[in-house]
């Protein structure tokens, strides 16, 4: 039969596993493991930063889904939820050919890609947002800033 037992903190080597004990699920506690996720913290946003030229196409996200199988799940729903200032966002359709990707030696699956092109005049950062929502119901933010910089940017050799 259990029976509660008072602890001594006063110095018995037992209490000193119950003082270790309590010390870590405080740390626990604070530091936020353990306790209930909300749905705003999955919606963190992954941020990206892509190198662009001026007014032309520069590929920025490629979203697909690869089920265990191998095989095509369905595509995600793509939303633009804050356009680029100085520029556009294209999707496109495609398929995706890839080799020893996960465990599939080899696959082909549809996918969509996002286009970024800037104005033909316009050098500096620009910032998106993007908003991806897979079948399972799970929701990703992106913000990708694209650098979009001229032909005379380049590092010098």
């Amino acid at each position: 039969m259990n029976t509660l037992r008072r602890i001594d903190w006063n110095g018995k080597a037992g209490s000193r596993a119950a003082k270790k004990v309590l010390f870590y699920a405080t740390i626990v506690a604070l530091s936020g493991f353990g306790g209930p996720v909300w749905a705003e913290d999955t919606n963190i946003p992954v941020e990206r930063m892509v190198k662009s030229a001026p007014n032309k196409d520069t590929r920025i996200g490629l979203y697909l889904n690869v089920l265990p199988d191998c095989t095509s799940g369905p595509l995600p729903t793509i939303r633009l939820v804050n356009p680029p200032a100085s520029g556009k966002v294209t999707m496109k359709s495609a398929k995706v050919k890839a080799t020893n990707y996960k465990s599939c030696l080899a696959l082909e699956v549809p996918a969509y890609v996002a286009f970024y092109k800037s104005q033909p005049d316009f050098v500096g950062d620009d910032v998106l947002t993007i908003e991806v929502k897979y079948a399972g119901g799970r929701t990703e933010i992106q913000k990708i800033t694209v650098n979009v910089s001229g032909p005379g940017a380049q590092q010098k050799i």
